[in-house]
C-alpha cells in the first residue's frame, strides 16, 4: 500500500523527471520502508516525505538553487537520504493538492491515529567550512567542452589527494572509460551529471564522503571564509533547535538520557552542551541516543567525551592526528568518568557520531546497543573544481592505535545487536542490571 502511494506521488513531476529519476527515488523510499519499521519510523518516514514535498515545491516555483558550499558537499556525502525531487518544470497546482492529500493519506494508512504523537524535526545543520556564495547563474546547461573539463578535473584531483591511490587510479580509468564509450553524452543537467560521476566514484571505492557537486550559483574561491550572513544563520538555526539536543532526561533508575541529533560547533553550542552533561551529572548511567545523528564537528565529540574519562584520552579519528585528539579531562566537578555508559545506534547514525561511537567502543568505555552504523568516515576535503563544480575528496590515513579498522564504509558494529526500535529498552535493562550490582 505504502510504495503504491509513493508511485502516485512520482506522477506529479514531469515524465522526463520520472524517467531520469524515478526508479532511484522508488528504491530509496523502498530502502526506508525497509529500515524504518514500527510507529515512531514509520510516522518519521511519511511526515519526511510530505514535509520534502512541501519543501520542494515552493523552491520548483521560485527557480532557486542555493548556492553550494563544501559543507553541504560533505554533509551529503555523508548518505542523509531525501526525497527532493526537483526539475525545470513547475507543477500544477492540482498535482500539488493530490500530492498533499496522498502523503497524508499514507501517514494514515501507515499508523494507527489513535497514537499519533507531536512531531519535532531536528534536521542536521551545515558546518561551517571557507565557502561563501557566489554569484548566481542562470540557464547554464552543459556541453561536452564542459562535461569533458569536469570529468579531467576529478581525475586530476583523485590522482592527487584521494587517500588511496590504487582505488584512486581505478576511479581514475572508469571514469575515462565511461566518457571515451559516450555514457556522458547525454548529460546537460549540472545537478544530474555531479550526481552520475558521484555514483560511478562510488560504485569503485564505496566511499560516502567522496561526490562530485554542482551549483548553479558560482562556486566561490575556497579561500574564502565564511561570511558572516553564513555564520549568523548557522547560529539562528542551531538556537532555534536547542542545537539539536533533542532531550536531556533522567530515566527511572537515576539513568541518565541524553539524544543528540548532531554534534554542533562548540563556539555556538557549548554552552548548550556543557548544561545538558551538567544536568546529567549525578546520573548512575548514561545512555547516549544517537540513532538519528547524522555527524558533524569532531570538536564537539572531544568536548562531550571529555566528561567520560578522569584523564586526557585519546581519540582516534582519520586525518592528520593532532593535539585536538586529546580530551580536556578531567572536567572540573564532574562525576561521570566512571559510570556506565551505552550509546544507541542505527543504521542513519554517521560520521562524527561513529566517531564517538568507534572510539568509545575500543576505549571499553561504553556498550553500543543498537544497529551497525552507516560507515561515513567524517574526514574530507572540499576542491573547487571550476565555477560551478566541486569535489569533497578523503584525503588522510592515519595509523590507527585500536585493534578494529576504522567504520570507513563498513560501520561500527555494536556490541548488543537490535533493531534500531528496540535499543533504548534494552539499554535501559543493561543499565538497571549494571547499576543494581
Amino acid at each position: 500500500m505504502s510504495e503504491k502511494l509513493y508511485r502516485w506521488l512520482l506522477r506529479l513531476y514531469p515524465s522526463h523527471f520520472r524517467h531520469a529519476y524515478g526508479d532511484a527515488a522508488l528504491q530509496l523510499f523502498r530502502d526506508r520502508s525497509r529500515h524504518e519499521r514500527g510507529f515512531f519510523p514509520a510516522l518519521r518516514l511519511w511526515l519526511d516525505l510530505l514535509a520534502d514535498l512541501v519543501v520542494s515545491v515552493p523552491r520548483q516555483y521560485r527557480r532557486v538553487q542555493p548556492a553550494l558550499s563544501g559543507a553541504s558537499a560533505l554533509r551529503s556525502a555523508a548518505g542523509t537520504p531525501s526525497f527532493y525531487l526537483l526539475d525545470n518544470q513547475p507543477p500544477r497546482a492540482g498535482a500539488l493538492l493530490l500530492g498533499a492529500v496522498l502523503s497524508l493519506a499514507g501517514a494514515a494508512a501507515s499508523i494507527p491515529l489513535s497514537h499519533l504523537p507531536i512531531y519535532r524535526p531536528f534536521a542536521t545543520p551545515s558546518i561551517l567550512v571557507p565557502s561563501a556564495p557566489g554569484p548566481a547563474a542562470t540557464g547554464v546547461r552543459l556541453d561536452n567542452a564542459e562535461r569533458r573539463r569536469v570529468i579531467h578535473s576529478v581525475v586530476a584531483n583523485l590522482k592527487e589527494h584521494y587517500v588511496d591511490p590504487a582505488v584512486a587510479r581505478e576511479m581514475q580509468e572508469g571514469l575515462l572509460a565511461r566518457d571515451k564509450a559516450g555514457d556522458y553524452q547525454a548529460s546537460e543537467d549540472g545537478t544530474a551529471f555531479a550526481a552520475l560521476l558521484t555514483r560511478h566514484l562510488r560504485e569503485v571505492s564505496h566511499d560516502l564522503h567522496l561526490e562530485v557537486v554542482y551549483s548553479r550559483n558560482m562556486l566561490p574561491e575556497i579561500s574564502a571564509g565564511p561570511s558572516p550572513e553564513r555564520i549568523a544563520a548557522y547560529r539562528n538555526a542551531m538556537l532555534a533547535r536547542n542545537c539539536t539536543f533533542e532531550s536531556v532526561r533522567i530515566l527511572p533508575h537515576n539513568i541518565g538520557y541524553l539524544k543528540l541529533n548532531s554534534f554542533p560547533e562548540p563556539s555556538i553550542c557549548g554552552t548548550i552542551a556543557k548544561s545538558a552533561m551538567d544536568s546529567l551529572n549525578r546520573s548512575d548511567a548514561l545512555i547516549f541516543d544517537l540513532r538519528d545523528n547524522r555527524g558533524g564537528d569532531p570538536a564537539m565529540v572531544m568536548l562531550i567525551a571529555a566528561y567520560l574519562f578522569d584523564h586526557p584520552e585519546f581519540m582516534y579519528r582519520p586525518g592528520r592526528t593532532t593535539p585536538l585528539c586529546w580530551t580536556e579531562s578531567p572536567v572540573p566537578g564532574n562525576l561521570l568518568a566512571h559510570k556506565p555508559v551505552y550509546v544507541l545506534t542505527s543504521s542513519r547514525t554517521c560520521s562524527a557520531a561513529e566517531h564517538f561511537s568507534y572510539d568509545l567502543k575500543m576505549l571499553k568505555r561504553a556498550t553500543l546497543v543498537g544497529e551497525r552504523t552507516a560507515g561515513a568516515t567524517d574526514v574530507g576535503v572540499f576542491h573547487r573544481l571550476d565555477d560551478h563544480f566541486g569535489i569533497g575528496i578523503r584525503e588522510f590515513k592515519s595509523i590507527n592505535p585500536y585493534s578494529q579498522p576504522d567504520w570507513a564504509v563498513t560501520g561500527v558494529q555494536p556490541d548488543v545487536k537490535v533493531p534500531a526500535a528496540d535499543a533504548l529498552v534494552t539499554a535501559e535493562k543493561l543499565a538497571q542490571t549494571n547499576v543494581r550490582k
